[in-house]
């Protein structure tokens, strides 16, 4: 423990029992081990505080590495890291770019089908829009016979 040994120790307990004398050994034994126990729980404590501490410290590393690469991420590509990943650096970066503005085709335009022009399909007269379609006669529909009733179980478990 201390770097004493076995036979150490024993002449350390004889000479404590001819020193404080067999009545009042126990007592000091108890004091000692109280001591020791004390002793153990704050070097336990340092060591826990330590060891958060720490982690604290590499919490916060990590956070500014993040933080770091957040910020550098947002950054447009510059020439410089075009090159450092081996590719050639746009001329014109905004060339590719499609036009977001664009109008979408009409929904009453169709291709004619024969000829491949589009054609502009006729618009309705106002009386055809305003005058609903003549209902037809109701055709006579053929009965159907009506639908069976489901099957209820009438017996009961014994």
């Amino acid at each position: 423990m201390f770097g004493i040994d076995g036979s150490e120790f024993l002449v350390i307990l004889i000479v404590a029992l001819v020193v404080v004398g067999p009545k009042d050994l126990p007592k000091l034994m108890r004091t000692i081990g109280q001591w020791a126990g004390r002793a153990r729980a704050m070097a336990d404590q340092f060591r826990r505080s330590f060891d958060d501490m720490a982690r604290q410290s590499e919490l916060d590393e990590l956070r500014a590495e993040v933080n770091k690469l957040k910020t550098t991420a947002t950054q447009p590509m510059t020439e410089a890291d075009y090159n450092a990943l081996g590719i050639e650096f746009p001329k014109d970066p905004l060339a590719n770019i499609e036009d977001v503005g664009a109008a979408p085709p009409k929904l009453d335009e169709f291709a004619d089908v024969t000829s491949g022009a589009p054609s502009v399909a006729p618009a309705a007269s106002p009386a055809a829009v305003a005058a609903p379609a003549p209902a037809a006669a109701p055709a006579a529909a053929p009965q159907e016979a009506p639908a069976p009733e489901p099957a209820t179980n009438t017996s009961t478990a014994a």
